[in-house]
């Protein structure tokens, strides 16, 4: 159990790191406008955003990074419920926030320490409640359902696409937030890891097309509004429903006589990571202030020099 906590939190700091070099190599990739409203009937998806992404080694260590994260979340899922670890990863907004006020000096606001304290305190009631995760064996037919699912949330995902903003943002982030939820979901129901029964799996796929899927809503939702956002229906998408489908359809259950301790502590996490949701852009916020400080320092040196030639005192008579 130790370790699968451990695992769990290994996976948010990871998932938490990549999340903010994603967001910069979003922005830089991007062919639209930051914050622009998206034009009706051409918002779309851009399947080129990810390629040009791969040109940006932050883009690329971040694969790596989410590479990581994810074995430690597949570790996690082998002995924690879905509740638990979803809440877990969640926290990585907290993880973020510490990570940026310490090596970004960015300055966080006692409100904001406050919910790292909150995320940090849900994350250790959901520690100390959880039980193993359910044994509740599923079937082939639950398996091909998450594969509907996915292939619902692509489809949402592009009718998401075309809304104009505001809502384009939001709408787009939890649908990807969805996606990742299938996909942990799949994660948990994976028969093992050998060859042999992933390529048997439906769930195997399921994860994959999720994966892939998810990720490009969660690009898209970045590329045209606030990160803040579109990271904050994220968490709300990607937790809740894995949470329900963990206790309905596969056992998962607290340890006797702790289930509101495990209901207080989920809460906590996920209300706490909400508010943090602004650290999903913290490097591109510190980015910004600090060209914006650069810009506004040179236009005061060339006004100052602009002043300097009309003043007659600096004329050279002829």
């Amino acid at each position: 159990m130790l370790a699968s906590l451990v695992a769990a939190m290994v996976a948010a700091l990871c998932y938490g790191i990549a999340a903010v070099m994603q967001a910069i190599a979003v922005r830089a990739a991007s062919i639209r406008p930051a914050h622009s409203p998206a034009e009706t009937g051409l918002s779309r998806v851009d399947p080129g955003l990810v390629v040009r992404m791969l040109h940006q080694w932050r883009f690329v260590a971040s694969l790596g990074i989410d590479m990581v994260g994810f074995l430690a979340q597949l570790v996690a899922l082998r002995r924690l419920p879905l509740f638990a670890v979803q809440a877990m990863i969640a926290s990585n907004l907290a993880v973020t926030a510490v990570f940026a006020s310490w090596l970004m000096h960015i300055m966080l606001t006692w409100r904001e320490w406050l919910a790292v304290a909150g995320v940090v305190s849900g994350v250790g009631l959901l520690g100390s409640s959880a039980g193993a995760e359910g044994a509740t064996q599923v079937g082939p037919a639950f398996q091909l359902a998450l594969i509907v699912a996915v292939a619902g949330i692509a489809l949402a995902g592009l009718a998401a696409a075309r809304l104009p903003n505001p809502a384009r943002t939001p709408v787009l982030g939890a649908v990807a937030g969805l996606g990742y939820g299938v996909l942990a979901v799949a994660a948990r129901i994976l028969p093992g890891f050998s060859p042999q029964q992933l390529v048997r799996s439906p769930a195997s796929y399921a994860l994959a097309a999720a994966g892939i899927v998810s990720f490009m809503l969660y690009a898209s939702a970045l590329e045209g509004g606030s990160v803040t956002v579109a990271t904050a229906a994220v968490v709300l998408a990607e937790t809740t429903p894995p949470a329900i489908v963990g206790v309905v359809f596969l056992g998962d259950t607290t340890r006797h006589g702790l289930t509101g301790v495990a209901a207080l502590g989920f809460g906590l996490a996920v209300v706490c990571a909400v508010a943090l949701a602004r650290f999903g852009e913290a490097t591109e916020e510190k980015k910004a202030e600090e060209q914006k400080a650069a810009d506004q320092q040179a236009e005061s040196a060339s006004a100052q020099v602009r002043a300097a030639g009309r003043d007659p005192s600096t004329s050279t008579a002829c």
